[in-house]
């Protein structure tokens, strides 16, 4: 491929050369075609046919090389073919000649442009994907744009070639039917300036923006149809309501209340949603007093001869239940109240695009307010294997009621929570078995991340089954079994507990969603634009419920572009930012990673460069006896502009953090490199990573002859 592309510029190049060469411009020009004009009336009478096969040879020539020339060709086909002929004859060739020019710029630039500014191209694309033919259209009446830089821009976007063609030939047509009638008349023309007056340019920009302005006017329009049928109230109780108090929610609810905007949040569970209830912080709980014990069996390598540590499941699983007590204040109903917002505790149900029935215990009202917010959450996905209703399964939202440990738990799934799960438990007595259908563990991560947490895993006790796809529960002789399938044979597991771990589906039934008619996405979640917005313009949708991201710090980071949206987007609207988002998966060792990774940038075809720095050389990580793991760095070519980040090791969840900070505000290694670091920390590990991106991009040259003067400078 690199060969071909390497050919077509050289043609391409030499063929150009040529022509300038031979000064070639010299007969496409006015006082040129005036001049033969009568030679080549006479040449197309004796031979209409080749004349007319030259004639458009050499047009679709010009225009497909972006040579100086095509519209003067377009004056001579109305003087040698006259107006209805010559605009069909230009029409097709200066279309053909275009879309060669554009399929040369795509396939000898786009993906060199793709790899280097892939980030800043996805919003161009998407662009295009919506909205690329009627911008083209508008291009190609405007008569202001350059041809030839619309054919050579247009091949660097994902417009299909089929669009280019058809819109490129009704789009300059207008124009080319001005040139062709002009140069029926050439022996009046003195110059092509002469040509379009600026009313004519006028009408052509006008005519241009119209189809744009149309297409707009048909969405506004749209958008606003999904009211038809609703009768809006004439004034309303609030600015704003909050449908689920979880992240999302308890963000949205807060910027709106600091705005001083009127706000009712409402909550049927518990305040704090997932996260604080059964995510995020019972989940750390359990995780640090497992990983405790795991120090604890450690003892031998700190130096102590022997340490025990006698503990009760059940006081474990309460204490789980105590620091959620000591969060729970951070997003208690007190607190938001004092904040400035309602809450209440009840079921909310959306009746109409401003009305929300919520029913207590004291009984139903219904509330009015021009925005709605919903960030009903996610809830654990189930899978229908058959059988699995004969059994008492356990998912992340109710294995927080055990008191007993699980002598054999069996963990479906190996993505995060399964993975975290996995190892606490196991750190904590159960004998756990872990069954993936993928290849591999954490497969969103590079295959050298699966496999150093794999090793962890299996090396403490844990039976990790990848390639194991589950297809039935059964009960034999009291005991659970899984039927799994393992390289085409069944294989049987016996468990006691099972835990379900392989994913969270949208809550997107029972408050309203289906009878109001809210599109849902192919994923099953509310489909949000943007700017977080449905299908009704003042309903928006964030958090687990909308995606794409299910993480506590995306549904608070979309809950203020939807607060703000929500509450100011008459005045400007804001697109919900994704080029940074940073994650972590709480297993030891950690895994954190912002941005691309390699397997992402492979699939997305982004050009990069790989920095690794191993943490078993750093000297904090040998004295904390945690030497082990990695930090590497995505870059662009021959740059230090980051494209994405992945840490492996003790506490990468926190040293994440400074790459996030960089990535977001355009920080390189560079100045990471130049950037003190506090020694002995884990943190200079970000900093050696920047130093072997330093040393991989030495100036080898320049080095040599430094080493030359200082050579010199002992001799003399």
């Amino acid at each position: 491929m690199k060969q071909s592309r390497t050919v077509l510029l050289l043609v391409i190049a030499g063929l150009i050369a040529l022509f300038f060469s031979f000064d070639l411009q010299h007969y496409l020009t006015l006082d040129s075609l005036k001049s033969q004009q009568a030679a080549i009336a006479d040449y197309r009478q004796n031979h209409p046919l080749p004349a007319i096969a030259l004639y458009a040879a050499l047009y679709i020539a010009v225009t497909a090389l972006s040579l100086p020339g095509a519209a003067i060709l377009t004056l001579a086909g109305g003087a040698v073919f006259g107006l209805l002929p010559g605009t069909l004859i230009v029409s097709f060739a200066s279309s053909i000649g275009a879309t060669l020019a554009f399929l040369a710029a795509r396939f000898l630039f786009r993906d060199w442009v793709k790899s280097r500014f892939s980030a800043r191209l996805q919003a161009i694309d998407d662009g295009v994907h919506r909205e690329g033919a009627f911008y083209l259209f508008t291009l190609r009446l405007v008569p202001l744009f350059p041809f030839f830089m619309i054919n050579l821009a247009m091949g660097l976007t994902p417009i299909k070639t089929r669009t280019f063609y058809w819109v490129s030939q009704i789009g300059m047509l207008a124009g080319t039917v001005v040139y062709v009638n002009a140069g029926t008349q050439l022996a009046k023309l003195d110059s092509l300036s002469g040509i379009l007056s600026p009313a004519l340019l006028g009408s052509f920009a006008l005519l241009g923006v119209f189809p744009l302005g149309a297409k707009k006017m048909l969405e506004f329009i749209q958008k606003r149809k999904v009211y038809t049928r609703w009768a809006k109230p004439a004034r309303f109780d609030n600015n704003l309501v909050v449908i689920g108090a979880g992240a999302g929610g308890l963000v949205s609810a807060y910027i709106a209340a600091a705005v001083k905007a009127k706000v009712t949040l409402i909550e049927k569970h518990k305040m704090g949603g997932d996260c604080l209830n059964t995510g995020c912080v019972p989940s750390k709980a359990l995780i640090r007093s497992a990983k405790l014990l795991s120090h604890i069996k450690r003892a031998k390598e700190f130096g102590i001869a022997k340490a025990e540590a006698d503990f009760d499941f059940a006081t474990v699983m309460e204490r789980v239940q105590q620091v959620i007590k000591a969060v729970e204040p951070h997003d208690s109903i007190e607190r938001y109240t004092e904040l400035g917002v309602e809450v209440i505790q009840g079921t909310a149900k959306i009746v109409s695009p401003w009305e929300i029935e919520v029913t207590t215990a004291e009984g139903s009202k219904t509330i009015t307010s021009r925005a709605i917010v919903i960030a009903a959450g996610a809830r654990p996905f189930v899978p229908p294997i058959p059988g699995i209703e004969r059994i008492s399964y356990l998912t992340s939202d109710t294995v927080w009621n055990l008191r007993e440990k699980p002598n054999r738990l069996l963990v479906l799934g190996g993505g995060p929570i399964g993975c975290e799960l996995t190892q606490t438990f196991n750190r904590l007595g159960s004998q756990v078995t872990q069954v993936e259908m993928a290849p591999r563990i954490m497969v969103r991560e590079d295959p050298e991340v699966s496999d150093i947490v794999q090793a962890r895993f299996q090396a403490e006790g844990v039976d990790v089954r990848v390639n194991h796809t589950a297809k039935e529960f059964i009960v034999e002789n009291g005991e659970n079994i899984l039927l799994a399938e393992y390289q085409g044979q069944m294989v049987r597991i016996a468990f006691d507990h099972v835990l379900i771990a392989i994913g969270r589906a949208a809550n997107v039934q029972g408050y309203g969603v289906d009878e109001l008619g809210i599109t849902l996405s192919p994923r099953n979640t509310i489909a949000a634009n943007a700017f977080q917005q449905t299908n009704y313009p003042n309903i928006f949708a964030v958090g687990d419920v909308a995606g794409p991201y299910q993480f506590t710090h995306t549904a608070a980071h979309q809950a203020w572009y939807a607060a703000v949206n929500a509450l100011f987007g008459q005045f400007k609207k804001f697109r919900t930012d994704y080029s940074v988002i940073p994650w972590s998966t709480f297993t030891d060792p950690e895994v954190a990673r912002v941005g691309l990774n390699e397997q992402d940038a492979q699939a997305q075809g982004v050009a990069y460069e790989v920095s690794t720095y191993g943490i078993d050389d750093l000297d904090r990580a040998i004295a904390d006896g945690e030497a082990h793991g990695f930090v590497k760095v995505l870059t662009r070519p021959g740059k230090d502009k980051i494209l994405g980040v992945t840490i492996v090791g003790e506490h990468a969840g926190d040293l994440i953090a400074e790459f996030v900070l960089a990535m977001n505000h355009g920080i390189g290694l560079n100045k990471i490199l130049g950037t003190i670091h506090i020694y002995p920390t884990l943190a200079e590990a970000n900093k050696y990573a920047a130093g072997v991106w330093k040393r991989n991009h030495a100036p080898k040259a320049l080095l040599e002859w430094v080493g030359r003067y200082h050579a010199w400078r002992r001799n003399g």
